[in-house]
């Protein structure tokens, strides 16, 4: 029998409902990642000494090697030495804390009891805004609990720092809209392949979460953990805006933009290499710089005690200084 159809009105057979075709194959999506990634988050459970005593912090961690190496967030094991994980099956194994790195968020733990199944990591940089993101956790104590969501924003910028200590800022984190809870900390943010691509860190409101992106430069600081418990890291020591450069500027040097010098830290490396308020600094140790981001990049334990050169921008005419790096305590 034909039938009237609902959007043209035309007779004829109605058309099948490819609404629910989509749906059913993002629920397919869904179930899958959580089968294949849920056994590989943790509920974390660590003992932490306070100024009354000790206290107990939770969390999520992330399983990234059978032979017991978890990723959390720096924040979750602050102040924390042991711990314990406990898995979807049920398993509860004691942990240590191998390194924390509090400028981005990260942290590494061992556990020499058992195997875990281990997740596979991904590459946040090819994610794209809109793409479907899974967050992993255990919000409220809720272990293996699944929320579902888009990536609503990259390159967002995170405050960071231990209690009552100095704030820094992560770069680049991953903004979704998947529901995040406390606890959800140091749990997976998963792609749609069922690849982790980021540790979720923050809510930062109704509808705002935030995750630190599995990257190249990521991998790094996790590996160095592994290796030697903390991250080296060289210090600038100014605050910097990006800006536009002269036209002038710009075509005779060929670079569009630089950062602007905003504030210097008193007898630190830029002001001892003779930088003062207001210099735009163009490159650093060869390379170019836009924002701050780029001079963030180039902070690496290689640099600490480098004489590098800095090409600034002062009075409408480049000049080449060269500074000393510190290394950032």
């Amino acid at each position: 029998m034909d039938t009237e159809h609902p959007l043209t009105g035309d007779p004829g057979q109605l058309e099948p409902d490819l609404s629910e075709t989509a749906l059913d194959a993002y629920s397919r999506t869904v179930i899958a990642v959580a089968e294949a990634v849920g056994p590989t988050v943790g509920n974390l459970q660590v003992r932490r000494r306070t100024r009354r005593g000790e206290a107990v912090g939770a969390g999520s961690g992330v399983a990234i090697s059978g032979d017991g190496l978890i990723v959390t967030s720096a924040h979750v094991v602050e102040g924390a030495r042991h711990g314990t994980a406990t898995f979807s099956d049920g398993s509860e194994i004691p942990l240590t804390v191998v390194g924390t790195d509090p400028l981005s968020d990260l942290a590494v733990l061992r556990t020499d009891d058992g195997a875990l199944t281990a997740a596979t990591l991904g590459d946040a940089t090819r994610l794209r805004v809109g793409q479907l993101v899974i967050a992993i956790g255990n919000p409220q104590g809720f272990a293996s609990s699944l929320t579902a969501g888009v990536v609503s924003g990259l390159g967002r910028s995170l405050p960071v720092g231990a209690r009552g200590g100095p704030r820094r800022v992560v770069e680049n984190v991953i903004q979704t809209d998947a529901a995040l809870n406390p606890g959800n900390s140091g749990g997976a943010l998963v792609d749609g392949h069922g690849r982790v691509v980021g540790i979720n860190t923050a809510l930062a409101g109704i509808g705002l979460g935030l995750a630190v992106p599995i990257n190249d430069a990521t991998r790094t600081i996790i590996s160095s953990l592994i290796r030697h418990g903390r991250v080296r890291r060289a210090v600038f020591g100014a605050a910097v805006a990006p800006r536009p450069l002269p036209r002038s500027i710009a075509d005779r040097i060929g670079r569009q933009a630089a950062v602007q010098v905003m504030q210097l830290v008193p007898d630190g490396p830029a002001e001892r290499g003779g930088l003062v308020q207001g210099d735009l600094l163009v490159s650093l140790d060869g390379e170019p710089l836009g924002d701050a981001t780029d001079l963030q990049r180039l902070m690496t334990s290689e640099r600490i005690g480098r004489r590098v050169p800095a090409v600034v921008v002062r009075g409408g005419r480049p000049r080449t200084l060269e500074l000393t790096l510190d290394e950032l305590r």
